[in-house]
């Protein structure tokens, strides 16, 4: 496992233990060169899943670390656990697992976050709701905050 520090392309394992899920083992590593301790995940992965873009012409394969940033970047500064994040972004990922389908539409996995950022963090939720619903003004934020309020 290459050294997020200094590239170094040997280090070793200090410690490894299964996520609270059981659906990933955390390994603590330590690089031989610099001395740097990192942690990796390593998750089964059951198939190569493509998202399908919404213009219906673009495909990219699916990319769980791409999931994980975009909901770090929402929950930025917001008091959530890490291990409760891991669990949400494992769950999701399970679900688009078990679809059955190779092909996901990316409205789908837009949605799953919607939902999983509802249930966690409201602010967070309106920041990713603000991206991905493209909000322009701020009465973009106004009219989905009042829907908030009013359950819709």
């Amino acid at each position: 496992m290459r050294c997020p520090f200094c590239s170094q392309d040997e280090s070793q394992v200090k410690d490894s233990r299964p996520t609270d899920d059981g659906a990933s083992i955390r390994r603590r590593r330590q690089c031989n060169a610099c001395g740097g301790r990192f942690t990796t995940f390593e998750r089964v992965q059951i198939r190569d899943m493509v998202v399908l873009k919404d213009d219906g012409r673009r495909r990219e394969p699916f990319d769980r670390d791409k999931l994980e940033r975009s909901m770090e970047i929402a929950l930025r500064k917001r008091p959530v656990d890490p291990e409760r994040l891991e669990r949400i972004i494992s769950g999701i990922v399970r679900r688009l697992e078990s679809s059955g389908s190779n092909e996901i539409q990316s409205k789908l996995v837009g949605e799953m976050v919607m939902d999983a950022l509802a249930t966690l963090d409201p602010v967070a939720y309106v920041r990713f709701a603000s991206v991905y619903r493209n909000f322009r003004e701020a009465g973009d934020f106004e009219t989905f905050v009042g829907g908030l309020r009013r359950g819709e």
